[in-house]
C-alpha cells in the first residue's frame, strides 16, 4: 500500500516502567497530536499504529513469566491478567489518538495470534487490511499469545510488525522510544555514549556488542534485541526503504519524520550504500 507507514510509540516512552501501570499521561497526549497535525498536513499518509505494553503488560508478564510460557491454573490467571491490562493501555493510546482527530481502530492481537515456541506462526489479516483500506489506523500491541508448545507466550510489537510487513509492505517503520536512537552505551549510565546514526546488515557485528537492554521490566528483549531483528525485517521486507529509531520525547520529531521521510533524527536503518 503507497505511503504506508508502520509507527510503535514504545512502551518506555508512554509509560514509566519501573512503576506498575503508570501512563505518562502528557507525552502521550502530545504524540498523538503529533500524528493528528501529520494526517491534516499529509491526508494521503496511511498508518497503522504498534504500542509496547511498558508498565502494564510487562510487569504483570514478568511476575508470572508469561514469555517462557503457561501451562499451571495461576500461570493462565496471570496470562488472562497480562491480555487485559494490555488492552487497557491500548484503550487509552487509542483514546489520545482519536482524541487528535486520527480514525482510529483497537485491533486485539491476542484475538488470532498463534505462536509456536514463542516464535508467531500466525495473525489474521484481513481486518487489519480492511481497515487500512477504507482510510482508517488500526492500532495493535504487544499481547499474550496461544503457543502451541508453551501453551501461552507474550508476542511483541515488533514481532508482530514483522509478520505484518511483509504482507502488508510499508515503506517505513518509525520505531519512537525514550532515547535518541541506538547508542554506543547507556546513556542512563554513561555520559559518553554517543548516537549510532545509521545501522546496515555489515555494520550490525560491529555495533552489535554495544548495544544493551532495557530499563524497568521487559519480557521482550532490548534494544539489541530490536535492532537485530529490524535488522533482518529489513532484508525480508523489500517494499521498506528505511527503519527509523528515535526519541519521542524531543517535542516535534515524530511530526517531521512523519512529514518528511528523509529528515534527520535519531538511527536510520538501511540495506546500505
Amino acid at each position: 500500500m503507497k505511503n504506508l507507514v508502520f509507527l510503535k510509540l514504545g512502551g518506555s516512552l508512554i509509560t514509566d516502567k519501573t512503576q506498575p501501570q503508570a501512563l505518562r499521561a502528557d507525552v502521550l497526549e502530545r504524540l498523538a497530536g503529533e500524528v493528528g497535525a501529520a494526517l491534516s498536513k499529509r491526508p494521503e499518509l496511511r498508518l497503522l499504529i504498534g504500542h509496547g505494553s511498558g508498565s502494564f503488560g510487562h510487569v504483570v508478564a514478568g511476575r508470572y513469566r508469561t514469555r517462557e510460557g503457561v501451562a499451571t491454573p495461576e500461570e493462565w490467571r496471570g496470562y488472562a491478567e497480562t491480555a487485559c491490562v494490555a488492552a487497557e493501555l491500548n484503550r487509552l493510546v487509542v483514546g489520545a489518538l482519536g482524541r487528535s482527530g486520527a480514525p482510529v481502530l483497537p485491533v486485539q492481537p491476542s484475538a488470532s495470534a498463534l505462536c509456536n515456541d514463542g516464535e508467531l506462526a500466525a495473525l489474521e489479516i484481513r481486518p487489519i487490511r480492511t481497515a487500512l483500506g477504507h482510510g482508517l489506523i488500526p492500532v495493535i500491541h504487544g499481547d499474550v499469545a496461544l503457543d502451541a508448545t508453551r501453551g501461552g507466550t507474550i508476542a511483541s510489537t515488533e514481532e508482530l510488525f514483522a509478520w505484518l510487513a511483509v504482507r502488508l509492505r510499508p515503506e517505513r517503520i518509525l520505531l519512537v522510544g525514550e532515547v535518541a536512537g541506538v547508542m554506543t552505551a547507556d546513556p542512563a549510565t554513561a555520559a559518553d555514549a554517543r548516537l549510532i546514526p545509521s545501522i546496515t546488515p555489515g555494520s550490525l557485528d560491529a555495533v552489535a556488542s554495544m548495544l544493551g537492554g532495557s530499563r524497568g521490566t521487559d519480557v521482550t528483549g532490548g534494544m539489541s534485541t530490536k535492532v537485530k531483528a529490524m535488522v533482518a525485517l529489513l532484508q525480508a521486507a523489500p517494499s521498506l526503504r528505511s527503519i527509523r529509531i528515535f526519541s519521542g520525547l524531543e517535542p516535534g520529531l515524530l511530526l517531521r519524520l512523519l512529514l518528511e521521510p528523509d529528515a534527520g533524527g535519531g538511527t536510520r536503518i538501511v540495506r546500505g550504500d
